[in-house]
């Protein structure tokens, strides 16, 4: 299966459509009839894409936005809106908590395939499967500022990196450069004189070869009117500066579908080992809950029974380590794996004060907990 499109709308019509309007593509569609729902579902699944109705019984579509965006996890996933005529300019004044777009009700199916198709790749099922792209294969990145120093910074922010930085100044120039070599992703200033970058983005979209490029904005962050109106025109996303290189890889790794599990799973010992960084943060945390499932199924299918989860590099037990914890060792449990921990000294003694993870069993080293479990010892309660 495909990538997933979580629809939120207490009416059964409109989530109706919504399953019916992409039916032909390889997706999977979630569905939930009001925001308490939606959260839940979007925890647990981690969906691609949120299609979110305004006005909702319980919990609505605000504040569920709200809470979205509040949540490390959940923030980075796009969201687009769904409202009544009357519920349009509600929705305009949301545009800066994230929302990606919007339609209004009642749509047609053709509206949201194009609106779902400037979000997320849409491929129609039954099409061959290419081959996955990682994390650190090459990529092609254009940006498009007047400013070279900017160019430079971002080719150095991403110097460790497989990826190669090209620069442009003009949109004549950077529709010059797609001609010549289509590239992965696109960066344009949203300064650019003369309304460049907004012109570019629809030349961008307009043509055959680069309508489904990923395209950010670059911004200062105080330039909140020029982000709201490429938000709403169908920018990929933003990139805001001082420029966050980690969130901009993290962008960029989103954007295009980049299989990041080998920076964290392996297969030794005969066991899938999940190694958890010492940057352990919740951006890290949402890369390995996306592979976990996957990693899990293909570890049993292939035979493996046991899994080591590595915590010694971390040395905090926050919320977002306790979470990964639980959710991994649960599954585990799913699907029949013996499961291990090892962690440092001070996320041991930190789990034995919290009541959901006081019962942890941590073991020193891998080989300690390869003989514990081989000897059918429970290592993880």
């Amino acid at each position: 299966m495909g990538r997933k499109i979580l629809t939120v709308d207490d009416s059964k019509t409109i989530r109706m459509i919504v399953a019916r309007a992409f039916k032909k593509y390889d997706l999977e569609i979630l569905e939930a009839q009001n925001g308490v729902e939606g959260l839940a579902v979007a925890t647990r699944e981690k969906p691609d894409l949120i299609i979110l109705d305004y006005t909702m019984p319980i919990m609505d579509g605000f504040e569920m936005l709200t809470k979205l965006k509040s949540d490390p996890e959940l923030k980075p996933i796009p969201v687009i809106m769904l409202t009544a005529e009357a519920g349009r300019e509600n929705v305009m004044k949301i545009a800066k908590q994230g929302v990606r777009d919007y339609l209004i009700k009642p749509f047609k199916e053709e509206l949201i395939i194009e609106r779902v198709a400037r979000v997320i790749d849409l491929k129609p099922r039954g099409e061959s499967v290419s081959k996955v792209r990682r994390y650190d294969d090459a990529l092609d990145i254009l940006v498009v500022d007047d400013k070279p120093a900017i160019v430079e910074q971002i080719a150095g922010g991403l110097k460790e990196t497989n990826w190669k930085v090209e620069g442009s100044s003009t949109t004549s120039q950077a529709i010059e450069r797609c001609a010549r070599k289509v590239p992965d992703i696109v960066l344009i200033s949203l300064s650019l004189p003369e309304n460049g970058a907004f012109t570019l983005f629809q030349m961008l979209r307009a043509g055959a070869r680069t309508k489904i490029i990923p395209v950010f904005g670059l911004s200062v962050k105080t330039a909140a009117e020029d982000q709201a109106r490429a938000t709403q025109v169908g920018f990929t996303g933003i990139v805001t500066k001082p420029i966050d290189f980690e969130d901009v890889k993290i962008k960029i790794t989103r954007a295009l579908g980049l299989d990041t599990s080998f920076k964290y799973f392996s297969h030794k010992d005969g066991l899938l080992h999940l190694k958890l960084p010492a940057a352990f943060t919740p951006s890290v945390s949402n890369d390995i809950v996306t592979n976990l499932r996957n990693q899990l199924t293909e570890a049993v299918e292939s035979g493996f029974d046991k899994m080591l989860i590595d915590m010694s590099a971390v040395n905090n037990a926050d919320i977002t380590l306790i979470k990964l914890g639980l959710s991994s060792l649960q599954l585990c449990n799913e699907l029949g794996l013996k499961a291990a921990l090892i962690g440092s000294p001070a996320v041991t003694k930190e789990c034995r004060n919290y009541e959901e993870t006081k019962d942890w069993r941590f073991v020193a080293t891998a080989e300690e907990a390869l003989t514990l479990m081989q000897s059918g010892t429970a290592v993880a309660a």
